[in-house]
């Protein structure tokens, strides 16, 4: 388990072993999440590496917006 500190500037530094193998980069933009006391940092994911993600999906059973609750 990777530590890391809170600085004067309320800045945190993500550790060397967790940046690469999330494959973070500078400038990348994370989600702050907090729910019971826990912080959690999400990263956001690019459009672009979205693309097919869904492909082959069935369509069949899904409702029209008018039909939700």
């Amino acid at each position: 388990m990777s530590m890391t500190t809170i600085s004067p500037k309320f800045q945190i530094v993500i550790p060397k072993d967790v940046r690469e193998k999330l494959h973070l980069a500078p400038q990348q933009r994370l989600q702050v999440l907090e729910k019971g006391g826990v912080i959690t940092l999400v990263p956001e994911v690019p459009h672009k590496s979205l693309k097919g993600a869904l492909k082959g999906m069935s369509t069949t059973g899904i409702r029209e917006k008018k039909d939700r609750l």
